[in-house]
């Protein structure tokens, strides 16, 4: 692939300037200010038809070779698309990689998405694995170590998760201790569930130096002492190595150490930023082509004279796969957007250039966490409904559709699971406000005075976006007159306030994808109704998670007079969803696959 890369084509989400990350769930956000899939530059869908190419004809034919793990294919694969420029496109040209912009990135983990096995392997090494030496390396640390990660000499690995630290990342027990002439940090401990373990030739490392002062390190993977497990035996993924890897006074040169000591939190979690990010684009990848085999098999059996995509249950399923699908695919772009206009407002020629990227990146962590909450369960959705279209056939090993099943399940876990992406969302949104940051409270406090007027049905999609953000302010609000400081303890309440605003982005992102797109066409008629049948799906659905969360805050007269005030936001005139989800599915079956 030439090194050209379409970072000149300039800003591509206005807004990005002056948006704060979490603003949707304060202000409404003018259409013509997102990125859409629509806006792809010729470059961006060149580089979707390499990587989709790539895909098809080297990856899908060898998966089952790939799950017994045939010797070298993995490997030789990824040099495949090392040649393709897939492995540098996050990596500066300077070290050989391709630096291309966000959405290049954005689009190539969501086409490998749907090869399990390769995806995560792909992920462990353009992600996590390289991501912590090119936002947080120094010069000679990034000269050393990433001409071979772009070219895919050398394979990286990420090693944080622990035996008795998962979602704690911070209790690890790894140690490092200083050698006596000041030339090496001794590293002893264990890591867990560590991706492409067993191929590495790069371990991004986190451990305590004596024991207090949590930090990150570059570790060859042919250091005297290092060893790995056997590889574990999983439900899905089995293509990709997933292995425990054992450190017995490892010899880490001082230089290795990355980035300042003790601030190793501030590498991983930084790094777990974007990696969500483009797990939610390997999500949204499986789940089209979950569609596109579902659409295409509906299309073909027949049972009583006809096919089943005509019989109106399995018509909804290609239906509600389809609206959900339409609606990660814009959270997962308007994000990217946002993400990329930030890297590029920023300087990052200097040697800090890295961090701040990095730091830039953080601002939209709301953003990306709950992408990576909403992608991984449509994902879920998309492949337990395609089961259930194939019938018996689904779960058969000889179709795709039992491959992608088993997959997708650990897309929930990883990057964060989903339980502590739910708690993150609300957390730093409040604690954004704390440091007003963002002004959640005084949006709590104008709300309260809208409520002693008068407020009509909601009788259009802009009505229903400002419902939706209107039942998240208000249900926090109720939250915090009651628990004050001690609402962050209240796991519960805080995933069913982290559902509201992740059903609210979700709502407005299709919502202006199709509004952008008005008037562009017959495509755009089938955006609009997405958009619809969603929003239309989601307020009920929010009403029904405010009220728990009312019930669990109040009592008794209080809680009746919050439910009278709740429903005056949610109420709305209602559509015929199921006419709506007819037209949308004969647009699928017509097409035998996901469009947008």
């Amino acid at each position: 692939m030439s090194r050209r890369h379409p970072r000149g084509i300039g800003k591509i989400c206005p807004m990005a300037d002056k948006y704060k990350g979490g603003s949707f769930l304060l202000i409404a956000t003018d259409p013509g200010s997102i990125f859409t899939p629509e806006d792809f530059a010729d470059e961006h869908r060149m580089l979707a038809k390499t990587v989709s190419r790539f895909v098809a004809d080297k990856v899908f034919p060898v998966m089952d070779e790939l799950d017994a793990k045939k010797e070298g294919l993995m490997r030789g694969l990824m040099a495949e698309a090392a040649e393709l420029g897939l492995l540098g496109a996050d990596i500066p040209e300077e070290y050989g990689g391709f630096e291309m912009d966000e959405i290049c990135s954005t689009i190539i983990a969501e086409e490998v998405g749907s090869v399990g096995s390769f995806g995560v392997t792909h992920g462990g090494q353009v992600g996590i694995g390289s991501l912590p030496i090119v936002y947080f390396g120094n010069d000679l640390q990034k000269r050393k170590y990433l001409p071979s990660v772009a070219n895919g000499e050398k394979i990286a690995a990420y090693a944080l998760t622990e035996p008795g630290s998962g979602s704690d990342a911070l209790s690890a027990k790894s140690r490092a201790v200083l050698s006596a002439d000041g030339k090496f940090y001794v590293l002893n401990g264990a890591k867990q569930f560590i991706t492409n373990a067993g191929m590495a030739d790069i371990f991004i490392v986190y451990a305590k130096i004596d024991g207090d002062k949590f930090s990150a390190f570059i570790v060859d993977g042919n250091s005297e002492g290092l060893s790995t497990g056997a590889e574990e035996k999983k439900m899905g993924i089995r293509g990709s190595s997933t292995r425990s890897v054992y450190f017995d006074d490892v010899k880490v040169p001082v230089e290795n150490q990355l980035f300042e000591i003790g601030r190793g939190h501030v590498v991983a979690f930084n790094i777990l930023n974007i990696g969500r990010h483009k797990v939610s684009a390997n999500a949204l990848g499986c789940a089209r082509v979950a569609l596109n085999l579902s659409a295409a098999y509906a299309n073909d059996r027949k049972q009583f004279g006809k096919p089943i995509a005509e019989f109106g249950l399995i018509g909804e399923k290609l239906a509600q796969m389809a609206v959900r699908i339409y609606t990660a695919e814009s959270m997962v772009y308007r994000t990217g957007g946002l993400l990329n206009d930030m890297l590029l407002s920023l300087d990052r020629g200097g040697p800090d250039g890295g961090r701040l990227a990095a730091a830039g990146i953080e601002e939209y962590a709301i953003e990306c966490s709950l992408g990576k909450v909403f992608a991984s369960e449509v994902q879920a959705y998309a492949v337990d409904e395609g089961v259930q279209i194939h019938g018996g056939y689904g779960f058969i090993s000889e179709y795709a559709i039992e491959r992608l099943y088993r997959d997708a399940r650990i897309t929930r876990i990883f990057e964060g699971t989903n339980e502590i992406n739910r708690t993150i969302i609300p957390i730093t949104l409040l604690r954004r406000a704390k440091k007003g940051d963002l002004p959640l409270l005084r949006a709590i406090s104008d709300l309260k005075s809208r409520l002693a007027s008068e407020i009509p049905p909601r009788s259009n999609e802009e009505e229903l976006i400002q419902a939706a953000r209107d039942i998240f302010l208000f249900t926090l609000g109720a939250a915090l007159e009651t628990s004050g400081d001690d609402l962050v303890k209240q796991q519960e309440i805080l995933g069913r306030l982290a559902d509201l605003a992740i059903l609210t982005y979700a709502m407005e992102s299709g919502l202006l994808r199709a509004r952008k797109a008005a008037g562009k066409g017959g495509s755009a008629l089938h955006k609009a109704a997405m958009a619809k049948a969603f929003l239309y799906e989601a307020i009920p659905e929010m009403e029904t998670t405010a009220t728990e969360i009312l019930a669990a805050v109040s009592a008794g007269p209080q809680l009746a007079e919050l439910r009278a005030l709740l429903g005056k936001l949610a109420h709305h005139v209602p559509i015929d969803l199921i006419a709506l989800r007819r037209q949308i599915a004969a647009k699928v079956s017509e097409a035998g696959k996901y469009i947008s």
